[in-house]
């Protein structure tokens, strides 16, 4: 086995309880990574350094393509009651905002929603589940099988990982699993130990965030237009069940850069009168803070994994990426993470998998990855620019430019597509594929024969794939049930509303992460059926009677 191992593990170790896949984190990404898997089947562990949630929120919204994936899993009146609803957004903090509401979604919005309440809700998802999440457990050790990783073993049992976890009492366990999942931020131990580089660039800048009991509101708006952001928050103790805790009023979040403390390290920590000091100088005011719940700074050190796979290891979330909070996008990138990756490994484990759809995973997910990286560094260095007494008048001048630029309904809908990931798609192997591959499918209404749904993502909660038949085809839901009923819900769609890009499309074949896997516009009946039987093979895996054993 390839091992790394902590020499301070502790003095003894048991065996522990195996799983399936161990997921190290219990931050958002892990959760609902932990629930996709358990929605398909699998036996998961989470595993969680923190005895107790997190109740300090650094992450605050969730974008339109998150809260599309909470629809399609039939969450998203669950978050929708906790947050709130913003139309406009930024890019780089530019005058003219970002307009969600004039993208193609039924959620063209950000939900401002404490990180904390966001990690309350899915893990109220992963247990009902079945979930196991050990809190005060944190991870020391892990060796996988040599030649074991996965490749082709199609769920044949062969090969695994280990991984010596420390309990609350000091004693060390090692957990047998099949795969392991590191959703353990940037500083991921479960990186490291797989030998997976994190090639990018140091911290040069940081900023300052802080919660406070008691703010000014008269002085917010003063604030808000020398680029402070300041936004109320859920109260202080909201997450601890107790309905007598919130009894102190609500938080206010407050962030900044001040060119006076921006090179300060982001480990070093915060004071409340360095904060104060910042936005007297920033803005005049100190906005009558008071009653500090947290102070925070946060740095632009930016690194992208250089695989997101190696062997049984797994990496997702800030794991595997991490950047400058610019417009909110780390953890909503983490959740989309998970979300395409739960499905791919539970039908890996489950011994459906076609050969490569595991890393798959990789090759859709790291450019995503680079995407927001790059997208982040360039707000950052247009805030930056601003504060430095050198650039300050060009930087006033190219970011009046940028605001004008937005103002083109073409330049916002494309930033907007970019920071919402809506515009995400991941292009098809076949350059013959039809537009719609790899793209989101449109969550349009539709009436199918034999459901009560009136939408597509209602379709999509039990994460299976989802076939739908446009065209009539008499013989498609009997073949679809025969051959890949468990992992296929196939639909006759009786009409649906119309859209252009629809126009002439017969059949499609939707991704239990709401992607389109395959679509036809082929007219010829024998045709469209052989076409179809190949896209599910491709997809879904061999039909029933030819797959391949699952779990060994």
């Amino acid at each position: 086995m390839n091992a790394v191992r902590d020499p301070a593990a502790g003095p003894g170790t048991r065996s522990g309880t195996d799983a399936e896949v161990i997921v190290v984190g219990a931050g958002p990404t892990g959760l609902l990574l932990g629930a996709e898997l358990a929605l398909g089947g699998v036996r998961v562990q989470i595993i969680e350094r923190r005895a107790t949630a997190q109740r300090d929120s650094r992450a605050l919204t969730l974008h339109p393509r998150s809260i599309e994936l909470m629809d399609q899993r039939g969450l998203v009146e669950r978050f929708l009651a906790r947050g709130r609803p913003v139309p406009g957004w930024h890019f780089a903090g530019l005058d003219t905002p970002l307009d969600f509401s004039a993208l193609d979604t039924r959620h063209g919005y950000t939900l401002f929603l404490a990180q904390a309440r966001t990690e309350q809700l899915l893990e109220e998802r992963a247990r009902e589940l079945g979930v196991t999440i050990r809190r005060g457990h944190e991870v020391v050790g892990l060796r996988q099988d040599a030649g074991g990783d996965g490749a082709g073993d199609g769920g044949s049992g062969a090969g695994g990982a280990e991984v010596d976890v420390r309990g609350p009492d000091g004693t060390v366990e090692t957990v047998r699993a099949r795969y392991v999942a590191g959703c353990d931020g940037g500083r991921s131990v479960v990186r490291r130990a797989a030998g997976i580089g994190f090639p990018g660039t140091d911290e040069t800048l940081s900023g300052a965030l802080g919660d406070f009991a008691t703010v000014d509101p008269a002085a917010l708006d003063r604030a808000r237009a020398h680029g402070v952001l300041a936004v109320p928050l859920e109260p202080a103790d909201a997450y601890t069940g107790d309905p007598a805790a919130g009894r102190t009023g609500g938080l206010t979040r407050i962030v900044l850069l001040d060119p006076q403390r921006m090179r300060t390290p982001a480990a070093e920590p915060l004071t409340f009168d360095e904060f104060r000091a910042s936005l007297l100088r920033i803005c005049g005011t100190d906005c009558g803070v008071a009653g500090a719940r947290w102070l925070s700074r946060f740095g632009n050190a930016t690194r992208l994994a250089a695989r997101y796979r190696s062997g049984r290891v797994l990496l997702a979330g800030d794991a595997a990426h991490i950047h400058f909070p610019a417009a909110g996008q780390g953890l909503n990138t983490g959740l989309q993470d998970a979300m395409n990756l739960g499905w791919k490994l539970a039908s890996e484990i489950n011994g459906w998998a076609p050969p490569g759809l595991l890393d798959s995973y990789h090759a859709e997910r790291h450019p995503a990855g680079q995407a927001v990286t790059e997208n982040t560094e360039v707000q950052t260095l247009l805030a930056e620019l601003t504060l430095l007494p050198s650039y300050q008048r060009p930087a006033a001048a190219l970011r009046k430019l940028m605001a004008g630029l937005l103002g083109i309904e073409e330049v916002n809908r494309r930033l907007a597509g970019l920071v919402s990931a809506l515009d995400t798609g991941y292009p098809p192997a076949d350059a013959g594929a039809h537009p719609l591959a790899g793209r989101r499918m449109p969550d349009i209404a539709l009436t199918a024969a034999g459901s009560a749904a009136v939408r597509v993502y209602e379709l999509l909660p039990h994460g299976r794939f989802v076939l739908l038949d446009l065209a009539g085809d008499d013989e498609m839901k009997r073949a679809v049930d025969t051959g890949w009923g468990p992992r296929v819900a196939a639909f006759t769609v009786t009409g649906h509303a119309p859209r252009a890009d629809l126009d002439g499309v017969r059949e499609i074949l939707v991704r239990p992460d709401g992607h389109v896997a395959w679509a036809t516009c082929t007219t010829d009946v024998q045709t469209r059926r052989a076409e179809r039987a190949r896209a599910l093979a491709d997809w879904a895996g061999l039909p029933a009677g030819e797959e391949r054993p699952a779990r060994g």
